[in-house]
């Protein structure tokens, strides 16, 4: 049997600010800070002998797991990080505050960008301040103009299953620093959860699930560790 942490990064500017990030990368905030630290601490009293962490290329999901290993005092661990972890790219969204955004579009418009399935939001237009195709971290990637959770998923699932699952496979305990919607790509293949349902799957900031996984990857157990901010896990 092995067990995943995964763990949402903390708090960030943009997440305070409540702007669409995605790609873009932005710190985290002091309490994002408190968070990344507190899950580590909670990952602590499990005393789970992790063999890697992973993580994405922004520096969110990267500091969050150096906060959380520190806690741990386990910052030997090795770390791998891929760019196939990254939050989903919003597009020409990115950068607008999300209030803003729903009075010039409408609620019902920005609800079906941010919530359907398969609907990206508009691509980014060349040019944008937000354009990272000559972003070094991405040298030798194409970097998408847009993405819906479907794409992500696309995007995440292959890397799993040639990178994480096997370690698992093997009995290895494993930890995920990433974000919103690359890790919802994760559970919703690790619990069966369908299209429409994944939408409504929500993993909080900063604190950490722990799947227990059979050999064969099937879900045995899982739980968020801080108790009073956890949400409804999905039927595995």
């Amino acid at each position: 049997m092995a067990q995943l942490a995964l763990l949402r990064h903390g708090q960030s500017e943009w997440n305070l600010e409540d702007r669409f990030t995605g790609w873009w990368d932005v710190d985290l905030t002091p309490l994002g800070e408190t968070e990344a630290r507190s899950a580590g601490r909670l990952l602590k009293t499990t005393e789970i002998p992790f063999s890697r962490a992973y993580s994405s290329v922004q520096k969110r999901a990267i500091r969050t797991l150096w906060l959380a290993l520190e806690e741990m005092d386990q910052v030997w661990l090795p770390v791998i990080k891929d760019y196939r972890l990254n939050e989903r790219h919003y597009g020409a969204l990115t950068g607008l505050n999300k209030a803003e955004t729903a009075s010039k579009h409408g609620t019902d418009q920005v609800k079906v960008w941010r919530r359907s399935f398969d609907v990206p939001p508009p691509e980014l237009h060349d040019g944008s301040d937000y354009d990272l195709r000559s972003d070094r971290r991405y040298s030798d990637v194409q970097v998408p103009r847009t993405e819906s959770l479907k794409t992500t998923l696309e995007r995440v699932l292959p890397y799993w299953t040639e990178e994480i699952a096997p370690r698992l496979k093997r009995g290895e305990n494993i930890m995920i620093a990433a974000h919103g919607n690359s890790l919802r790509a994760i559970v919703k293949h690790l619990f069966g959860v369908s299209d429409a349902e994944i939408t409504e799957v929500e993993i909080p900031t900063g604190n950490p699930l722990l799947v227990d996984l059979s050999p064969e990857l099937e879900v045995r157990s899982a739980r968020y560790l801080d108790a009073a901010r956890s949400k409804p896990l999905p039927r595995a």
